[in-house]
């Protein structure tokens, strides 16, 4: 008898997925670690997908953080993180990018950067505000957006206008629920950057419609064309932007999941508290790294950055060579070609390439408006890979046209 009440019970039970939360349940898995699941059971594959530095941390910081474990230093620390890190973010955005930043009350460690976009949405939105976000875009911002009870609004961008945001684009964009504008400058997936001359006009629109802008800036220092232009330097927008930005790019560190965020200290305050409820504080041992990085790590990060930018000439002119048009990225570490004279999807494209050309690349359509048509590259590996992902796919496409 106990036995067959047990089968009655398991037979009549709910499917676990009707206790979901609709909007958690109802998000699609990401398009990029799709094919980065593929690729990782396949060694014969070259990936240009997932968006991660080939070079490993330098030794330098790494060797902080195992020196800080051996001092036994594993506490927790402050919930906004160590003061000396603190004020070591404001003197190099300071130097960097010309931004005054309060370390006591304006910066906040955080887990990676993606954590502090997410804090911000929480703290920003209330059920039904709309979101602008110009596509094609990082793919997190939307689901975010939807888990915090907010609407994404996409602002299509466009290959003709080298994927910059338009105030006029961003003027059509905007209705009385809009609140929060998020941008990624220099772009993932784009490689697009914004110049001090194309703020100017968006920090207009964002004053008359008193917006609130969250700023990606994971990417600054990957600015190949002039300096990166923060659009908190903007005259009148800093204490309108949330800038968010760490050390898993510039300093290869994406495994630490060190971020940080800057921003008016009401705003902060409140991004605050969520965090100290959620994750206490970033790890303390990575914290010594990011200082570390930002004390001792320019060379590195330097020497870095110009490895991106060669292979980034080397690629985009590969691309070309094959027939795949491409606009020249001025920043991050991804090239984003049109596919279209193919006949193909994004999707279909890169499943093809994937299967029949053992290339990894990520469809263009997963990233939003304006995506469908292009794959995304990045070049953040060998040029031996590079040249090697090159030639698969000059094949590949022959074949197709």
């Amino acid at each position: 008898m106990i036995v067959k009440q047990e089968q009655l019970t398991e037979n009549n039970r709910k499917p676990m997925s009707s206790y979901l939360a609709p909007l958690v349940r109802d998000i699609q898995p990401s398009g990029i670690r799709k094919f980065f699941d593929l690729v990782s059971a396949n060694k014969d594959i070259i990936t240009l997908g997932v968006g991660e530095p080939d070079f490993v941390t330098p030794w330098h910081i790494r060797e902080a953080c195992v020196y800080s474990l051996e001092r036994g230093f594993t506490r927790y620390t402050s919930n906004a993180g160590m003061p000396e890190l603190r004020e070591a973010i404001a003197r190099y955005l300071h130097d960097s990018f010309h931004l005054s930043y309060d370390p006591k009350d304006e910066i906040m460690v955080t887990v990676g950067g993606s954590e502090a976009i997410d804090l911000a949405l929480r703290a920003l939105i209330v059920p039904g505000d709309e979101i602008l976000v110009p596509e094609p875009s990082y793919i997190s911002y939307t689901p975010i957006t939807s888990i915090s009870g907010g609407v994404a609004v996409g602002i299509e961008t466009t290959a003709e206008n080298q994927f910059k945001l338009t105030a006029e684009a961003l003027e059509a964009s905007i209705t009385p629920r809009s609140k929060v504008l998020i941008l990624c400058y220099p772009s993932n997936p784009t490689g697009a950057i914004m110049t001090y001359e194309d703020w100017l006009p968006i920090a207009k629109v964002v004053e008359k419609h008193d917006l609130i802008v969250i700023s990606d800036e994971i990417y600054a220092e990957l600015t190949y064309e002039g300096k990166h232009v923060s659009f908190a330097s903007v005259p009148g927008m800093k204490d309108r932007t949330i800038l968010v930005s760490g050390f898993s790019k510039a300093f290869s560190m994406t495994g630490w999941r060190m971020g940080y965020t800057c921003a008016h200290p009401e705003l902060l305050s409140a991004m605050l508290k969520i965090h100290q409820y959620t994750v206490m504080c970033a790890p303390a041992m990575g914290q010594v790294a990011a200082l570390e990085a930002l004390t001792n790590g320019m060379e590195e990060k330097d020497r870095m950055m110009e490895s991106y930018n060669q292979r980034r000439r080397l690629i985009v002119q590969g691309l070309c060579d094959i027939g795949l048009e491409c606009h020249e990225p001025h920043g991050a570490f991804y090239a984003f070609p049109s596919i279209k004279r193919t006949g193909l999807t994004s999707d279909e494209f890169a499943q093809r390439l994937l299967t029949e050309a053992k290339v990894a690349a990520v469809p263009g359509s997963v990233f939003g408006l304006g995506g469908e048509g292009f794959i995304r590259c990045s070049y953040a590996t060998s040029i031996s890979q590079l040249n090697e992902a090159l030639d698969r796919m000059g094949n590949f496409v022959r074949k197709l046209t």
